[in-house]
């Protein structure tokens, strides 16, 4: 059965390019981010991963750990690090897990039959210091992910756990949020002392309330 939002992450053990983890006890009190990856020494994902390695210390700022998943051997993943440090110009700089066996990838439904039966599509998992999915986007084999994407929506998911704001259409960080229709108007002023603007009662924004 596919997780969904809410959900408690499924715990691990595995090995991967940076030594044995247990998921739950790696992730510790941090943020996460689990993705797969077709298969190794493939066009899309070597850039994939060459462009998440780059993007890495943004995400190391949001205390979001990274962890990538392919059902290639160790040695295999070892070697396209190689290929992927060469061409991107970059450093792999997070584990990669080898699940020749599939648990993993069935844990977290990633090889999706009527996809290919063997290979895991392009699923990225968020998961929350509590261990809970908070997001979950899949993506076919042939279409390379939008890592710039799915940090914003880490901003998102960070800023709306903690505060009673939700994020429009396209929000960035920075930008002014919308006051969850929870509260009533006349209480804004106290939650949110920077100021609204109500376009209608439904709808009243406020500055992004942690900067």
């Amino acid at each position: 059965m596919a997780l969904r939002l809410g959900d408690i992450a499924p715990d691990f053990s595995a090995e991967t390019t940076h030594g044995n983890i247990n998921f739950h006890d790696w992730l510790s009190d941090s943020w996460g981010i689990l993705f797969s990856h077709p298969k190794d020494y493939t066009p899309v994902c070597t850039t994939e991963l060459g462009y998440m390695s780059k993007i890495k210390p943004e995400f190391d700022k949001r205390n979001v750990k990274i962890l990538a998943i392919s059902v290639d051997p160790i040695e295999s993943h070892k070697g396209w690090v190689g290929d992927i440090n060469e061409t991107q110009n970059t450093t792999v700089n997070f584990p990669i897990i080898a699940d020749t066996d599939r648990k993993v990838s069935d844990l977290y439904d990633m090889i999706h039959p009527n996809a290919d039966d063997t290979l895991t599509v392009r699923s990225v998992f968020v998961i929350g210091p509590d261990k809970k999915v908070k997001l979950t986007i899949t993506y076919p084999a042939s279409t390379g992910r939008n890592f710039d994407e799915v940090l914003r929506v880490v901003d998102s998911l960070q800023l709306t756990s903690d505060y009673q704001v939700a994020t429009p259409v396209n929000w960035k960080h920075g930008e002014d949020c919308i006051v969850v229709s929870s509260i009533p108007t006349e209480d804004i002023p106290e939650k949110f002392p920077k100021g609204h603007r109500e376009i209608k009662p439904y709808l009243r924004y406020t500055p992004q309330p942690d900067i």
